[in-house]
């Protein structure tokens, strides 16, 4: 009676010790629910790529949910923590709420939280946290080279629509940067609430002598200014943020999707990228997510890479995450690898130095809209491409910074 009672005691901690609980948080209420749900397929194709093994261990997901707001990503993410114990943590999804997880983070010195794909620079720039890694680029890296490819096509003069919250101020900065600096003038900035549903007033301050719109709107929101602005006989071309034209947007059925063609945008990815790590990590994608997009969003991939960043560094330390985690962190700064879009890496602050694609929507055989590459930026830091002095000097961007009116 010991004997057996000691077996099914062992064999029940043998069978803990070889699962291992890793969070798993993206945003699947409010404004970012189709995204988060896609979000999910990329952290789920990267464990399944691994037969759902990471430094001989079984990986389960705990997934949480959170809706945009940094308050309810934090508390999710405390319940992740503190209820289910996850010794690891990947997400959040939006801006705000990486910069509220991080700060979380700080309380924890025994968890590693790693991004799923938020982009404010604040989560990682000027207060990081020791334990919080982002292996994409941020907001602003995404949009370097853009401001002078929206030069290039004659829009001298925008006007800004774009949502009030930290990732948008770092996607209007790294446009700003170059393309006021180069003669751009951005005449007027309209902040929305994340959420808005009526964008009339937005839409009857738009100057009539401005050359094009910068909107960086995404999810419902993208497609709710779309569509108001088409019922208004709105018809400026338009330069988008790296989500306005994600696949999430692109696939809408309002009649303004046929003007979004030649749409010119800026990311960490491209839909048209011709390596074969793209096109193997495509044809994964729809081989495994029939109820996916015709190509995978912006939120798939970076989720994607965040994931396997994590599961490769727990296969590097054989699921070694003893002494404070010590040496399955040092393995994520370690981190270098050929994702799907480039090279996968990080700085001394824990976040991605990568390339940046700029890229016009185009139409292909079959109908679907996708993101043509037209060009490519190498290796984009997070001060820009600028000597850190001159980035500290021009500061995190806000809704007053940059500016260039006049």
């Amino acid at each position: 009676m010991l004997a057996a009672a000691t077996a099914a005691a062992f064999t029940g901690a043998a069978w803990a010790q070889e699962t291992l609980k890793i969070g798993l948080l993206a945003t699947l209420e409010g404004p970012f629910a189709a995204p988060g749900q896609d979000s999910m397929r990329g952290a789920d194709l990267a464990l399944k790529q691994k037969n759902g093994m990471a430094g001989g261990k079984k990986v389960e997901f705990i997934k949480a949910s959170s809706d945009a707001t940094p308050d309810k990503a934090v508390a999710a993410t405390r319940k992740l923590v503190e209820q289910d114990h996850t010794p690891i943590v990947i997400g959040p999804l939006s801006g705000d709420e990486g910069i509220a997880v991080k700060n979380y983070a700080k309380t924890q010195p025994n968890t590693t939280f790693v991004n799923g794909s938020s982009g404010a620079q604040a989560a990682t720039w000027g207060d990081p946290a020791p334990n919080f890694y982002r292996f994409n680029t941020e907001g602003a890296q995404w949009m370097v080279g853009l401001g002078e490819h929206a030069l290039a096509k004659g829009y001298k003069r925008t006007f800004l629509i774009a949502e009030d919250y930290g990732f948008p101020y770092s996607q209007v900065q790294g446009f700003m940067a170059s393309y006021c600096a180069k003669g751009g003038k951005v005449v007027d900035k309209a902040w929305v609430p994340l959420g808005t549903k009526d964008y009339s007033s937005v839409i009857a301050r738009i100057p009539k002598d401005v050359d094009a719109l910068l909107v960086v709107l995404g999810g419902s929101d993208a497609v709710n200014f779309l569509t108001q602005y088409e019922q208004a006989g709105g018809n400026k071309p338009m330069i988008g943020g790296s989500i306005t034209v994600d696949q999430t947007v692109l696939n809408y059925k309002g009649k303004r999707r046929e003007s979004l063609l030649g749409t010119a945008s800026a990311g960490p990815m491209a839909d048209s990228i011709d390596t074969a790590e793209w096109k193997k990590f495509v044809a994964d994608y729809k081989a495994n997510f029939k109820d996916g997009f015709p190509s995978p969003s912006l939120f798939a991939y970076l989720y994607y890479i965040n994931t396997k960043a994590t599961l490769d560094a727990l296969d590097a330390v054989k699921g070694d995450l003893s002494n404070g985690q010590k040496a399955y962190r040092d393995a994520l700064q370690k981190t270098n690898f050929k994702g799907p879009a480039g090279i996968v890496k990080i700085d001394e602050n824990r976040n991605g130095v990568g390339t940046t694609y700029i890229t016009e929507v185009a139409k292909a055989p079959d109908g679907s809209f996708y993101n043509k590459v037209v060009k490519v930026v190498p290796d984009i830091t997070q001060t820009l491409g600028l000597p850190k002095e001159q980035f500290m000097k021009m500061g995190l961007g806000s809704r007053d910074v940059p500016d260039c009116r006049n």
